[in-house]
């Protein structure tokens, strides 16, 4: 992979910081490294996206796609406490910031999995990740990684969308000039009905529902 965030090992040596995510409703302080995705600050993507998704599910299994350090998770844990939320991602070193982070704002109802790029567990995972991984999901809240290209971002998506329960939905942030207009085409052909449900920042909030 080019993209060092999305190698399960990166190689980039430490450099341990912290950022906040100050939304209206919740500030959280989050421990952050090199080699993860967006380590100096939470990215506006993120942002955006969690100030324009409605309210999740107060009940049930919430998932984020690609979580790094865990900004959505752990936003998705802090607004729906009696929910089960799960973060997954391929890189190690952010799954173990996000671990931390949970602790450190003492949110215990978000677990962390690191996986392969079919979904599947990681070898060396605890042994029950699998059913976990399997869902369904009530909610998935996504900042998916569109630049490792087409052919892995279509595989994660198709993954993840097909284990959403009937009656959830994905909310996904992909900037414009990144191809959130063509994304939203091929998840609509894909079986996927999907609608753009913001626009914000020269980024696409895109709502999808699990195909027929």
């Amino acid at each position: 992979m080019t993209q060092h965030y999305f190698n399960p090992d990166p190689d980039a040596h430490s450099r341990p910081a912290t950022v906040d995510l100050v939304l209206p409703d919740l500030h959280l302080r989050l421990g952050t490294d090199r080699g993860v995705f967006s380590p100096d600050k939470v990215d506006l993507g993120t942002r955006v996206l969690l100030e324009s998704v409605p309210a999740p599910p107060q009940q049930g299994r919430l998932l984020d796609v690609g979580c790094g350090y865990g900004p959505i998770a752990l936003a998705m844990a802090a607004r729906a406490p009696r929910a089960s939320v799960l973060g997954v991602d391929v890189n190690a070193r952010a799954l173990s910031l996000a671990v931390n982070n949970a602790e450190s704002n003492h949110l215990d109802n978000v677990r962390f999995c690191l996986i392969g790029e079919d979904g599947a567990p990681a070898p060396g995972t605890a042994d029950d990740a699998a059913p976990t991984l399997a869902g369904p999901f009530d909610a998935i809240w996504s900042n998916p990684p569109v630049r490792v290209g087409k052919t892995v971002l279509h595989g994660l998506l198709r993954t993840w969308l097909g284990r959403l329960s009937p009656a959830g939905a994905a909310h996904l942030v992909v900037q414009k000039n990144l191809g959130a207009d063509s994304l939203q085409r091929w998840l609509e052909q894909t079986g996927h009905p999907t609608e753009r449900v913001a626009s914000r920042a020269g980024y696409r909030i895109l709502r999808a529902t699990r195909a027929d």
